[in-house]
């Protein structure tokens, strides 16, 4: 397991809210998300191998990424959270739910996927990334299907921000949460998941399309899911107050 770097914003005693970041960036891919700590106790982390996480050797799986989770809540004294996740983040938010529902209340799945075919596509991503010893190579391709062009357009320097930290993404961490996610197929696990579950997409997501979201509220007893528009991949960084409300809504 992995001591994952973490910070907490909101009042004490308020309903704790952790928030699980997508591939390639760190927490402060949910700093439009801070308004929610005026209601709730917000616990932002990196993923192992992201951001200020620690890098431990691969090959990572999404069960690890979830222990590490486990790991935070133990460290932090915390038994029970809501917990809202976005891709890789919601890979994990699915984990969790299915293998440990003591310790999760609510949870939010946002633009992410049960099952992400082809293996092929990830492992030329691992290949372009390890050959090079950096994200760098990829940093615009990713980002042309995390943000819509009006978003990029209306707002350059979040837009230069985000590419900048998926630029500096450590490449052996990327790597190995690519390997994670090729791996990944929680499919079957989703009818265990027995905490309410709120499903957001992106209208405009070709990383993760509503389909997959429609696949995993299909699947997840009892469900909600609600689509933004206009909104690609990372529809908390382009929709926030939207988003924001959808959470707040959703957690009470």
């Amino acid at each position: 397991m992995t001591a994952l770097h973490h910070e907490i914003a909101g009042p004490d005693g308020a309903r704790v809210l952790l928030l699980g970041p997508s591939l390639g960036t760190t927490l402060r891919m949910w700093d439009g998300q801070l308004p929610l700590a005026e209601r709730f106790r917000l616990v932002r982390f990196d993923h192992r191998g992201q951001g200020a996480s620690p890098l431990p050797p691969g090959p990572y799986e999404i069960a690890d990424l979830g222990r590490d989770v486990l790991e935070l809540l133990d460290t932090l004294g915390l038994e029970r959270v809501h917990y809202a996740g976005l891709s890789l983040g919601g890979m994990v938010g699915m984990w969790l739910g299915a293998n440990a529902p003591d310790r999760i209340d609510h949870l939010v799945l946002l633009c992410t996927a049960a099952f992400m075919p082809p293996v092929s596509m990830w492992e030329q991503r691992i290949a372009i990334v390890s050959d090079a010893g950096s994200v760098e190579p990829i940093a615009d391709a990713v980002l042309d299907r995390w943000l819509t062009p009006e978003f990029r357009a209306a707002d350059p320097e979040q837009a230069a921000s985000l590419r900048a930290m998926i630029a500096g993404s450590p490449p052996e961490g990327y790597a190995a949460c690519c390997g994670a996610i090729a791996r990944m197929d929680l499919r079957g696990e989703l009818e265990t998941v027995q905490a309410p579950t709120l499903v957001v997409s992106g209208a405009q997501d070709v990383a993760t399309p509503v389909a997959d979201q429609e696949l995993i509220a299909g699947a997840v007893a009892g469900a909600r899911h609600s689509v933004v528009s206009p909104a690609a991949h990372l529809a908390a960084v382009e929709q926030p107050e939207r988003v924001n409300g959808l959470i707040a809504g959703f957690l009470g």
